[in-house]
């Protein structure tokens, strides 16, 4: 009976602790990173603990600054946008060990631009 109890838990603890399972820990931080495309720069953003996210994209070609603001899952997925003085998206996923990468879109100023981005967590 002993034996079978003890099958029985160690099968359970196996089962309920799984190691790979991502929470938004693994991502909270600063991350930076380039981008390029129709326009080019680098970024930053910080990652908080409830997922929001933060930051600025600074053109190289324009020499603007554009907010960043969104969430990040806690999967890494980023869904963000790019605001003041443009309008667009900043998209893409975080990994765990601590590379990022996605595209980016920007209807304003016109033409509309886009191109993709990476960087890592500092």
């Amino acid at each position: 009976m002993k034996k079978i109890f003890l099958l029985f838990l160690t099968a359970f603890l196996f089962i309920g602790c799984s190691s790979n399972d991502d929470t938004i820990f693994d991502y909270v931080g600063t991350w930076s990173g380039t981008y390029d495309g129709n326009d080019k720069g680098v970024w930053n953003f910080v990652v908080d603990d409830s997922g929001k996210v933060v930051g600025t994209m600074h053109s190289d070609v324009n020499n603007e600054n554009y907010n960043i603001s969104g969430n990040l899952s806690e999967s890494g997925d980023l869904n963000a946008t790019v605001g003041l003085p443009s309008k667009g998206e900043f998209r893409g996923t975080l990994t765990t060990d601590k590379k990022g990468n996605g595209t980016w879109s920007n209807s304003i100023p016109t033409p509309a631009r886009s191109g993709s981005w990476k960087g890592e967590k500092k």
